[in-house]
């Protein structure tokens, strides 16, 4: 027998003495046959049966270690890059009108496909080097990018020049939503994975924190019109950029001293790494006394991984910095039919939201002002104060997310996404009827709230149902397609007629597909661990 069909053999022994059949809470939770029952999310579906079963003694140790100080370091720099994410994404938004004035330019939605741009190419780069080279790198490095060039964003001359280094500042920051949730997943125990649901919560503070850059600088340091606008009068949306800059700056240094992050021990097994995986968990263990029983042998006894047959049938490049070695991931996340199925659905909810969130930004102030809607006085001071409230709202929806996550009560992740899409849709269409500022305010409000449950969802369930030696790809390309309908919609709300209610019904619709999707999902988190 070989040593791959000896280690399906004694895999599927020690799987079937360990864990039970599925009981009814299973079906209960919509999970099927082929998913161990608070086992590993993707067990069964591996084509690596070794790979499949390494992963499985890695989780194991990852539990038996459990939930230390090292993993609530990993929650705050990691959602660091969320913060940073939203942060650069608001920013451009909040500052491209007063900008606009100073520089007269022929477009004025030119900053918003800039920072797309930014984010797509951001994605993909990060995402897919993560695959190759691993998630260290970019995590050490993608803020320090994105500081530098923000706070040159805030020096720029001229229209061009600002919209280079918005792109600039935005594909070191657009790698982050890829990373972050990768490398915190993957030191994580099981019993904790809700959390990155959770850690969601930190996109709600960096658009906070830009609300708050908002509401100091611009009212105080701004002109009030092109006719009248200079250099001097009008450095308010150049400090929004300088302390935001410096702000991730910050963040970017905090990262490489708080913590010395080694490579994620998921990675490693991937790459055929064993003794690097048995140091960076036992180093954990000794560190915070905790216990580790994973050994080299235990590993090495259960046979060699794709990662270390690159030149063999496995299809991998001789070299992983050939070309192939990209198709080679991208191919991993149809190994199977129902991996197949998962990734499609996955990139289809990344594509739907990146077209309905825009719509909801573009669309309903206009359509709200041509039916007569007092939605506010235009003091820029109001103004920036109500944003800061808003946002300060969306923190809260992946907090509810992730206790939703944890109960079964919810139907798990599927069921938490369903929730969060269909009521955001629910107050959408109420907030057509606002009349007041109050009204504005307050429906803006639920609407952050509950739009950040189903996002902040999502964005964690897309790394947890992904293959580990594939995850950075899977996730940069969604995070790209979101991206991509973010350049449409500036397309669209410069050339589209915003006054007719049909784009209303359009998002709406948009929203209802987000919770058939999410409940099409093969495969069911709780309860499981990711691979």
């Amino acid at each position: 027998m070989s040593v791959i069909e000896d280690s399906k053999h004694s895999y599927k022994e020690e799987h079937e003495k360990t864990h039970p059949p599925n009981t009814s809470e299973d079906v209960e939770l919509g999970s099927d046959t082929n998913s161990l029952r608070k086992g590993d999310v993707l067990s069964l579906e591996h084509v690596d049966p070794v790979l499949n079963a390494k992963m499985h003694l890695v989780n194991d140790t990852i539990d038996e270690i459990g939930f230390t100080p090292y993993h609530g370091k990993l929650f705050v720099l990691n959602g660091f890059g969320y913060a940073v994410d939203s942060l650069i994404l608001l920013i451009q938004s909040i500052i491209a009108e007063q900008a606009s004035y100073e520089f007269n330019p022929s477009w004025t939605k030119g900053l918003t496909v800039a920072v797309y741009v930014g984010m797509l190419t951001g994605a993909l780069f990060w995402g897919l080097s993560a695959d190759i080279i691993g998630r260290r790198f970019a995590f050490n490095v993608s803020l320090m990018v994105c500081s530098i060039f923000a706070i040159i964003a805030g020096s720029s001359p001229n229209w061009i020049v600002l919209g280079l280094f918005t792109c600039l500042s935005a594909f070191g920051g657009g790698g982050n939503l890829v990373l972050d949730t990768a490398v915190f997943l993957e030191y994580l125990p099981g019993k904790q994975q809700w959390l990155i649901t959770m850690m969601a919560a930190w996109w709600g503070v960096g658009q906070l924190i830009a609300g708050l850059f908002a509401w100091a600088f611009l009212p105080n340091f701004s002109c009030a019109s092109a006719a009248t606008c200079t250099y001097e009068n009008n450095k308010g949306w150049r400090y929004v950029w300088f302390a935001s800059g410096a702000l991730v700056f910050v963040m970017s240094i905090l990262r490489i001293t708080i913590i010395r992050l080694k490579e994620t021990p998921k990675f490693l097994l991937g790459e055929g790494k064993d003794e690097e995986v048995v140091e960076v968990l036992t180093s954990i263990a000794t560190k915070y006394r905790r216990p580790c029983s994973l050994t080299l042998e235990t590993l090495q006894s259960c046979g060699t991984v794709d990662g270390e047959r690159r030149a063999s049938a496995s299809g991998h490049a001789k070299s992983k910095w050939s070309p192939k070695e990209i198709w080679v991931h991208v191919a991993g996340l149809y190994a199977t039919k129902r991996i197949g199925l998962s990734t499609t659905l996955i990139w289809l909810s990344w594509l739907l939201i990146g077209l309905a969130y825009p719509l909801y930004n573009v669309y309903l102030p206009l359509y709200l002002q041509s039916r007569g809607a007092k939605t506010g006085n235009g003091s820029q001071y109001l103004t920036w104060r109500n944003y800061a409230i808003v946002n300060v709202c969306g923190i809260f929806g992946p907090v509810l997310a992730g206790a939703m996550c944890a109960s079964r009560w919810f139907w798990g992740r599927r069921g938490t996404m369903i929730f969060g899409a269909l009521i955001t849709m629910i107050f959408f269409f109420a907030y057509t009827q606002v009349r007041t500022a109050s009204q504005n305010l307050g429906f803006s409000c639920a609407i952050s709230f509950c739009l950040n449950i189903y996002y902040g969802c999502l964005y964690a369930y897309t790394p947890e149902v992904l293959p580990s030696a594939h995850r950075g790809t899977g996730n940069g390309i969604a995070i790209g397609f979101n991206r991509v309908m973010g350049i449409v919609s500036a397309v669209v709300a410069t050339y589209a007629n915003t006054a007719t209610a049909a784009p209303i019904y359009v998002c709406a619709a948009l929203y209802i597909a987000m919770a058939v999707v999410a409940g099409a999902f093969p495969f069911e988190p709780y309860g499981r661990r990711s691979s």
